[in-house]
């Protein structure tokens, strides 16, 4: 049975669960059930067995009832919703306009018709692509820097996605420049390019160091396809990834040093002076932020749940929790001070909305270490960074909600439950019952807010699930799905299936909510 703390001042201990009050208003006039639901449905069928439906387990409900599906009665009123979309559309004009100027360095600095032969305009092409390349750095490492401000302007999902294509547009620019320039001085001194290759290396100041560079930049990049990302330890994936810091420093000093574009009035400005702010937005968002963080909470762990299977809960004591900024669906880094975790830090969602009294982790052992965090003492003391991510309840657009979850998935999921309107309904995939957690939780909030759980079970290749996900099967559990806002937080498999079949059945992306995460 899953554990919360109870409601009086300060931590008292755990104590069961309680079942919110029954707020439901009339039973609504749907059809029969496709899938186990949890509420609902006047006309109560057999409680004493399950009901097989094809290869989806469809369980006995509870005395709560049933809830089919069948035709809904919608409204096209909106909430309110942030206005995100000036900012995005501010942030990429700012981008813009300095990768501009970063290329006019250039453009000031070349006197008319020094290209004059094909040697002049390789290393012309060098010149700018060197420019442009530096300049995505910049830009990459400010996007790494966690402030704050950045991910509530841009938003999470946009954040990640140009985050992965400004990365690879950065190695392809860089290889670019290094091709160009060579090229063009070999056109040059009439030699060939290995050999002139060589000499740029061993000659030029700062050429070391920014062959290194170029090499980290490559490594990020391969550990960044998904297909290599899921066969590296996060432990390992995340410290090639901080390597991103000395590729800073290292072209920095090839740039001062070679850079004949960065010689003049304004580049001597201009460059420095974006270096200084990606510097200070490093500063503070990975040092700064974090001090005042913990410093004014005091995370430890109160205490360690089983949830069933491999997957546990980790409770949060801490100091003046009612004004941690979180909200439900969002994550935080977490460093547990553990004899034998300490140096790793990992982003976990929160599995219940933040309160005034504790916070909640739910983690599904899949490695070792997060397999020894359930062997944690309550008292251990953590660490933590954030809240980051745009999941939230806030981001919602219509009136209704579908949320989707797959396996892990389902933590920051049953949080949003919490914060979402009546009428609600989520999804909650799973390959096997006994890996279904918070059910009672899930099925006391659906009480609660006029919601509705449905689970399907089933193995990757079973065809009754997979024909669930199907638009055709997605709309018999969901008429209203294209009136509804979609929350989607599981394996990369499950969200890309569920986005594309919810693309064919014409959900606007701006109805669409990715769990950003994924390392």
């Amino acid at each position: 049975m899953a554990r919360a703390y109870g409601d009086t001042a300060g931590r008292s201990g755990p104590t069961t669960f309680q079942p919110f009050e029954d707020q439901r208003g009339p039973e609504p006039a749907w059809g029969a059930p496709t899938v186990t639901p949890t509420r609902g449905f006047w006309e109560q069928p057999d409680l004493n067995e399950a009901v097989p439906r094809g290869d989806i387990i469809v369980e006995a409900p509870d005395e709560s009832g049933w809830q089919g599906t069948g035709p809904a009665i919608v409204t096209d009123d909106r909430p309110p919703a942030e206005a995100t979309s000036g900012n995005r559309l501010l942030t990429v004009l700012l981008f813009f306009s300095g990768l501009a100027t970063s290329v006019s360095l250039w453009l000031f600095d070349t006197q008319a018709g020094a290209i004059n032969d094909t040697a002049t305009l390789m290393m012309a092409v060098g010149r700018i692509t060197g420019l442009i390349a530096g300049y995505l750095l910049f830009i990459q490492l400010l996007m790494m820097s966690r402030v704050s401000w950045l991910e509530e302007w841009v938003g999470a999902r946009d954040l990640l996605r140009w985050h992965r294509w400004l990365g690879t547009t950065l190695v392809v620019t860089v290889l670019a420049h290094i091709v160009f320039i060579v090229y063009g001085y070999a056109l040059t001194a009439e030699s060939g390019v290995i050999d002139q290759g060589w000499t740029i290396i061993t000659t030029l100041p700062e050429m070391i160091s920014a062959t290194v560079a170029t090499g980290l930049l490559v490594l990020i990049s391969v550990i960044s396809i998904r297909a290599a990302r899921s066969k590296l330890p996060y432990e390992l994936w995340h410290f090639i990834h901080l390597t991103a810091y000395f590729v800073l420093l290292l072209g920095y000093g090839h740039q001062v040093a070679t850079g004949a574009d960065l010689s003049g009035r304004f580049a001597s400005v201009f460059w420095p002076g974006l270096a200084a702010l990606v510097v200070a937005a490093l500063f503070w968002g990975r040092l700064v932020e974090p001090l005042w963080l913990n410093a004014r909470h005091r995370f430890e762990v109160a205490e360690v749940v089983a949830e069933g299977g491999n997957t546990f809960s980790i409770y949060i004591d801490g100091r003046n929790l009612d004004r941690l900024p979180a909200q439900a669906g969002q994550f935080m880094r977490w460093r547990f001070l553990t004899a034998n975790g300490w140096w790793q830090t990992h982003p976990f969602s929160l599995s219940a909305a933040p309160n005034s009294q504790w916070l909640r982790l739910t983690v599904t052992a899949v490695g070792g270490h997060t397999a020894k965090l359930a062997e944690m003492q309550p008292g251990t003391t953590i660490l933590a960074e954030g809240p980051f991510g745009t999941f939230t309840a806030q981001r919602r657009t219509r009136r209704r909600a579908l949320l989707i979850a797959g396996g892990s998935g389902i933590a920051p999921i049953r949080a949003l439950l919490e914060d979402m309107p009546p009428d609600t309904i989520v999804i909650y995939r799973a390959s096997r019952p006994d890996e279904l957690v918070f059910r009672e939780e899930l099925e006391d909030l659906a009480e609660r807010r006029d919601a509705w759980v449905r689970y399907i079970v089933g193995s990757r290749n079973d065809p009754g699930p997979r024909r669930l996900f199907t638009a055709n099967g997605l709309l018999g559990l969901v008429p209203d799905v294209n009136r509804r806002d979609v929350y989607l937080c599981g394996p990369p498999g499950l969200v890309d299936a569920a986005v594309q079949t919810l693309r064919e059945l014409e959900v606007p992306d701006s109805q669409l909510h990715l769990d950003p995460f994924e390392f």
